[in-house]
């Protein structure tokens, strides 16, 4: 999860308990929808992936226990109920009878455990990258043939959060029959869709599965492709040769809107884009400095001119969708005066600062960037310049777990599918965290305080650390990523906040 694409748990439908029969596929007729993305998936396991485009694959063939609607409520899939097993850490799933996976073959509790299992166990099956997703969890068992019992090593107040979000449910005996190889290039799910054919590096097809434990899909057979250069998919789009594009630059949108081809749909994502600064160095290892960085930049003028719109102000870590979110934290108004005054208080007037950055990881990521350096630069007391970087590379040294890797100032984003800002902050900001360049007592004990409570108390201890985090400025708070979507004319279909391209929820145009 270098910036935070987590996994998914497939969409199930809206969990009825009323499964297709598989007679309604004769009426639905033939519906093709071709969705073309940034990258290709990286294989088509299920559990050894870490990236959102892989994940947007996965959900329509492989499903989790539980799941999300469009608006992040926990929802039924594969299980019915769920529930924690008093006096003990422990939670339970009820499962949904008379589910098939692809082969045919009845979905049974051991299914799931063992799917958990080879999650969290390396010895079940490998050292899968999607561990911490199910972070707390150490292990599952079938108690009979529809409950699966989870073992937890602790309260765990965010158990259910994490698996609405993530661990696709496989087939025990199909996967273990299989070499690691096959599995990364066959599927065999409950899902909406089947595997038909995979060319690696090049396309996905899927087909209708009408034996579907929900109603049928209306889409019949679902393409996805990939193009690296935006401008590439939207000409794709415009010439009718696909129907879902990611990542409409702002400068392209009035030419999809105008055309008969399609439109652009946008929704605010679950990924934020921030300047992290390393608090053990000059000039960021100075409050007032990062303080002045803040004010320094015209955040409204960023999010309006730079991504069109397409984007929210942030002044927390935590966006306004997530658990912990603190609503009487503002972002940083612009004051290049205040700035000018705090840098010189800081002590680091005259100083030269360079922004690391990626170039097309997120949407503007460089125009971002070089907006900020320009605002900065403009301060009479500082400096301020743009580093262009590989995002492999860059990405490479703020994992290491070691903060003198890290560059000083750099421009990265985080997606959490979870709608936990404890898991953002825990990653992004605690003294220990995956990508952290800041440290701060305070702020971990309200994180651990949080930890170990749940309700109201574990709400307001993570509200506490937002303004903490305003008020210690680690970062530079930037926006609120929006997805910006293109899509075709003959396609009825809503964007989600979690990123999620859910082919189950489209219909074709009236």
């Amino acid at each position: 999860g270098d910036d935070g694409d987590g996994g998914d748990g497939g969409d199930g439908g809206d969990g009825g308990d009323d499964g297709g029969d598989g007679d309604d596929g004769d009426e639905l007729g033939e519906f093709e929808v071709t969705v073309t993305q940034g990258n290709m998936p990286s294989g088509l396991d299920p559990h050894d992936h870490r990236e959102t485009p892989t994940d947007v694959v996965m959900l329509h063939a492989y499903e989790g226990l539980i799941t999300r609607d469009a608006a992040g409520a926990v929802q039924p899939a594969l299980a019915t109920d769920w529930s924690r097993v008093e006096g003990e850490n422990a939670a339970e799933f009820q499962l949904r009878e008379d589910v098939t996976f692809h082969n045919g073959d009845t979905f049974v509790a051991a299914d799931a455990a063992y799917s958990i299992n080879r999650i969290v166990d390396e010895e079940v099956g490998f050292a899968s990258p999607q561990r911490d997703q199910l972070a707390g969890v150490t292990g599952a068992e079938a108690v009979d043939e529809t409950t699966v019992r989870v073992t937890l090593d602790g309260l765990n107040p965010i158990v259910f959060s994490e698996f609405a979000t993530y661990c696709d449910i496989m087939q025990q005996s199909w996967t273990e029959d299989r070499s690691k190889s096959e599995i990364g290039q066959q599927m065999n799910g409950t899902g909406p869709f089947q595997l038909d054919s995979y060319t690696q590096d090049e396309q996905v097809v899927l087909t209708r599965y009408e034996d579907y434990w929900d109603d049928p899909a209306e889409v019949s057979e679902l393409t996805f492709t990939a193009a690296s250069e935006s401008s590439t998919r939207v000409n794709q789009l415009l010439q009718g040769e696909t129907d879902v594009i990611v990542n409409v630059p702002p400068q392209e949108v009035n030419r999809v809107n105008n055309s008969d081809a399609g439109s652009v749909s946008a929704a605010p994502s679950t990924r934020i884009i921030y300047n992290g600064m390393r608090y053990d160095l000059e000039p960021f290892s100075s409050r007032q400095f990062r303080q002045a960085m803040n004010y320094a930049i015209d955040l409204e003028s960023i999010v309006s001119n730079v991504l069109g719109g397409f984007g929210a102000q942030t002044g927390q870590p935590t966006l306004p969708e997530f658990v912990g979110h603190n609503e009487d934290v503002d972002p940083y108004p612009y004051d290049p005066e205040q700035a000018e005054q705090l840098v010189e208080e800081s002590g680091h007037a005259g100083v030269e600062i360079e922004l690391n950055t990626p170039v097309g990881r997120y949407l503007k990521d460089l125009e971002i960037a070089q907006a900020v350096a320009g605002y900065i630069d403009e301060l009479p007391n500082v400096s301020a310049s743009v580093n262009q970087r590989d995002f492999g590379s860059l990405v490479d040294e703020l994992l290491t777990g070691n903060i003198e890797d890290k560059p000083p100032w750099y421009l990265i984003g985080w997606g959490e599918a979870t709608f936990e800002g404890a898991l953002v902050m825990t990653a992004l900001l605690s003294s220990d965290g995956a990508l952290t360049s800041w440290s701060n007592d305070e702020f971990d004990s309200l994180l651990e305080t949080a930890a170990n409570s749940t309700g109201d108390e574990r709400v307001s201890a993570l509200e506490e650390a937002n303004a903490l985090a305003n008020e210690e400025a680690p970062w530079i708070f930037l926006n609120q990523q929006f997805s910006v979507y293109g899509v075709s004319s003959r396609v009825d279909w809503e964007p989600r906040s979690d990123e999620r391209i859910d082919a189950y929820a489209m219909s074709p145009s009236e």
